[in-house]
C-alpha cells in the first residue's frame, strides 16, 4: 500500500511540473504589470514608476494559485534608457510548491522620426523553484508521528537557475505593437533531479488609443478608448485575450475576453476561458486597478474565478536635463494611463 500511494504522490508531483512548465503565471491586466510582459516597456514613463500586481487564481478551491509581482523603473533621458528590476513569486498547492525569480531589465529607445519610437529590451533572471518537504504527508508517516522514511522524499529539492528573455515595443501617442521571448535559454525547472525545461513563451500584443472628446487637449477631462489584445504560445499552449478600457478622467472600466473562439477543442466546443470586468481609477500619481475573472470555461463558477489587484506609481526625481535635445526626449506610449500633461 506505501509503495502505492508513493507512487501517486510522484505522479502528481511530476504531474504539477509538467503543468508548470507548460504556462507561466498570467495577470490579466498585462498592461498593470508592463515589465512582467515585456522588457521593451522598461523606461517608457518621464523618470520613475513603481508597480505591485497580486493575482489570486481559483480562490474556491483548496490551494488557491497565489502570484505577486513588483517592478521598478526609470527612464534616463541622458543615456536613452530604461533600467528596471522585477520580482515575482508564485505559490501553489498544499507542498507550498513556489516558483520565484528576480531580473534586472534594460531597454534603449530609438526615435525612427518625430512621431514613432521603437524600444527593444532585456532581461537577465534568476529563479529558484520547488516545495517545502516538511509540507509533504506520506502514507508511512502514519506509522512514525507524521515522519516518512521513504528515501526517494530526499530527491526532492528547490531548483535555482538563469532566464533570460527580450522584447520590443513600436509606438506612437496612439498605437502601439509589441513582441517578447520569454526563457529564450529554457532554463531547467525539474525538482527531482532530472530535466524538466521551461519552454520558450512568444508574446505578441498591440492596441490603439482612440480620443472621444476632439483631441486629448481640448477638454479637462480626457475620454478615450483603448481597444488592445494580448496573444500568446508557450509549451504547445496558445492564449488570445483580447478587449477594449472605456476612460474618463479619473476613472475607467473594461470588459475582455480570454479564449479562441474559432477554435474547438476534442470535445468540440469552443476554447474559451473566461470574460474579464476591469475597474480603476487615476490619483495624482497613482493608477489602481482591480479586476475579476469569471470563469466560462471547464471550471466554470466552481472555481471562484480570479481576484486581480494592481497598483502603479509614477514619479519624477529630477527635471529634465537642459543638455538633452528635444529630439532624444521621451515619447510617452499610449498605454501609460491618461497622464494628459506629458503630450503637450
Amino acid at each position: 500500500m506505501y509503495a502505492m500511494l508513493r507512487r501517486i504522490l510522484f505522479l502528481v508531483i511530476m504531474t504539477a511540473a509538467l503543468e508548470v512548465s507548460g504556462q507561466d503565471p498570467q495577470f490579466s491586466q498585462y498592461y498593470q504589470s508592463p515589465l512582467y510582459l515585456n522588457p521593451g516597456f522598461t523606461g517608457i514613463t518621464p523618470q520613475q514608476r513603481a508597480t505591485f500586481n497580486h493575482r489570486i487564481q481559483w480562490p474556491n478551491l483548496p490551494q488557491a494559485f497565489s502570484t505577486f509581482a513588483a517592478s521598478y523603473d526609470i527612464w534616463v533621458d541622458e543615456l536613452k534608457s530604461g533600467f528596471g528590476i522585477l520580482a515575482t513569486t508564485d505559490k501553489m498547492g498544499s507542498a507550498g510548491w513556489r516558483t520565484t525569480t528576480a531580473s534586472l531589465l534594460y531597454s534603449y529607445k530609438v526615435r525612427i522620426n518625430d512621431k514613432i519610437v521603437f524600444s527593444p529590451g532585456l532581461s537577465f533572471g534568476y529563479g529558484i523553484n520547488g516545495l517545502d518537504r516538511t509540507k509533504l504527508r506520506l502514507g508511512d508517516g502514519l506509522e512514525f508521528n507524521g515522519v516518512s522514511l521513504d528515501p526517494d522524499l530526499n530527491k526532492l529539492g528547490n531548483q535555482q537557475y538563469f532566464d533570460f528573455s527580450s522584447g520590443f515595443l513600436l509606438y506612437t501617442k496612439s498605437l502601439w505593437i509589441g513582441g517578447a521571448f520569454s526563457h529564450m535559454n529554457q532554463p531547467n525547472l525539474s525538482i527531482l533531479n532530472n530535466v524538466t525545461r521551461l519552454p520558450m513563451k512568444v508574446t505578441v500584443h498591440g492596441g490603439a488609443r482612440i480620443s472621444l472628446l476632439g483631441g486629448l487637449r481640448t477638454s479637462s477631462r480626457v475620454s478615450y478608448l483603448t481597444p488592445s489584445f494580448i496573444y500568446q504560445s508557450q509549451g504547445g499552449i496558445t492564449q488570445l485575450n483580447m478587449g477594449l478600457n472605456y476612460h474618463i478622467d479619473p476613472v475607467y472600466v473594461g470588459i475582455w475576453y480570454r479564449g479562441k473562439p474559432f477554435e474547438k477543442n476534442a470535445l468540440g466546443s469552443i476554447n474559451q476561458d473566461a470574460f474579464i470586468l476591469q475597474l480603476g481609477m487615476y490619483l495624482d500619481k497613482m493608477t489602481i486597478g482591480y479586476s475579476y475573472d469569471f470563469n466560462i470555461g471547464p471550471l466554470s463558477t466552481s472555481s471562484g474565478g480570479a481576484h486581480e489587484l494592481s497598483i502603479m506609481y509614477e514619479f519624477s526625481a529630477k527635471p529634465i536635463h537642459r543638455g538633452v535635445k528635444k529630439r532624444n526626449r521621451l515619447i510617452p506610449c499610449p498605454t501609460s494611463g491618461r497622464k494628459e500633461g506629458f503630450w503637450k
